[in-house]
C-alpha cells in the first residue's frame, strides 16, 4: 500500500465506497442522495485543502482529505476526514492514512489537528484516533442521527503539533 495525493482519474474509483459509507448513514452526516458531483465537490476541494488515496496497486483502499479548521485567525488549525473502502476495513488502511495526514499537517506548518464530528459510536474510528494521540475535548449529544442508534453524540478530538507558544 502507497499513499499519495489524489488525482482526477482517483475519483471513479473513491465515489463508490464514498456513496456506501455515507447511504450507510453510520459515520458522516452528509446528505443523502449525492450526485457523483456534489460528492466530489465535498470531497476533493481547492488548495490549501489535499485529497489522498492508499493504493494498492490500482486499487483505491482508502482516501483522506485535510486542510484549515477555521479560516484566517483559526487557519493554523487542520482537520482531516477519513474513509476506508468497506472491502478493505481492518487492513490497517485507515491507521495508514491518519498517520500520513499528521505528518502532511505538520509538514504543512499546522500547529494541531482537530476533528470536529468523530459519531462517538464510531467505536473503532474513536480507539485508532486516540492510538494517534487525539483527546475528546467535548462530546456534543444527540449531534448526529444514527439508523441504529438514534441520537447520538459527535466527539471533538484534537491532537497538538507543536510546542505551546509561537
Amino acid at each position: 500500500m502507497i499513499i499519495r495525493e489524489a488525482t482526477e482519474d482517483d475519483w471513479p474509483l473513491i465515489h463508490p465506497f464514498f456513496a456506501e459509507i455515507v447511504a450507510a448513514g453510520e459515520t458522516y452526516a452528509y446528505p443523502d442522495g449525492l450526485t457523483s458531483e456534489q460528492a466530489r465537490a465535498l470531497w476533493v476541494q481547492p488548495p490549501p485543502w489535499r485529497t489522498v488515496v492508499a493504493v494498492d496497486g490500482e486499487e483505491v483502499l482508502g482516501s483522506a482529505i485535510t486542510g484549515p479548521n477555521r479560516p484566517g485567525r483559526g487557519s493554523h488549525v487542520a482537520t482531516a476526514s477519513f474513509m476506508v473502502a468497506p472491502a478493505a476495513q481492518g487492513r490497517g488502511v485507515g491507521r495508514a492514512l491518519g498517520e500520513h495526514v499528521l505528518e502532511l499537517a505538520r509538514a504543512d506548518g499546522y500547529r494541531a489537528v482537530q476533528f470536529n464530528a468523530v459519531v462517538e459510536t464510531n467505536r473503532a474510528a474513536v480507539a485508532l484516533w486516540r492510538s494517534l494521540g487525539f483527546s475528546v475535548l467535548a462530546t456534543v449529544p444527540e449531534a448526529f442521527d444514527h439508523p441504529e442508534h438514534g441520537f447520538v453524540g459527535l466527539h471533538v478530538m484534537h491532537r497538538p503539533l507543536a510546542a505551546p507558544g509561537r
